[in-house]
């Protein structure tokens, strides 16, 4: 593990209402995108990718209702992809791993024209925002 760099994130953790539920469609992507299994738990599962670790627990209160990002908190995780075909090779896979591509008619410049990218959702409302890199004159689509 390298060392860590001042002001880079250390972990993120979210609270889930079902734990399988969540293993089974964060540890599909977040293997997809080179994170390895680092903790594991009764009632939490982590997976790490450089200093970085991602923690995924039961929540306790399960009143709370379903996640939503566009309440006040966590909105989303926005990734870096190594390129459009990754891009759209996982958002073609993720619904099998119970992902739904949002901004379907968009896709996949629904961040702008210059900007190519997956936006999905879980089945209980977490998004992540997978990103390809910016082509040599600063897009992110080809010319």
């Amino acid at each position: 593990m390298s060392e860590a760099t001042t002001g880079t994130l250390h972990h993120v953790e979210l609270w889930v209402p079902d734990l399988p539920r969540a293993i089974a469609s964060w540890g599909w992507l977040l293997g997809e995108l080179g994170y390895v299994l680092f903790q594991n738990w009764s009632d939490g599962r982590s997976w790490r990718l450089g200093s970085t670790y991602l923690v995924f627990e039961q929540s306790p209160d399960l009143s709370a209702g379903e996640h939503e990002r566009r309440r006040p908190g966590l909105n989303h995780l926005a990734f870096h992809v190594e390129s459009r075909d990754m891009v759209d090779t996982l958002a073609e896979h993720a619904p099998r791993h119970g992902w739904t591509l949002l901004f379907p008619e968009r896709h996949p410049h629904a961040g702008g024209e210059h900007h190519y990218a997956a936006y999905l959702e879980d089945v209980d409302g977490f998004e992540v925002e997978l990103i390809a890199p910016a082509t040599p004159d600063g897009s992110r689509r080809p010319e």
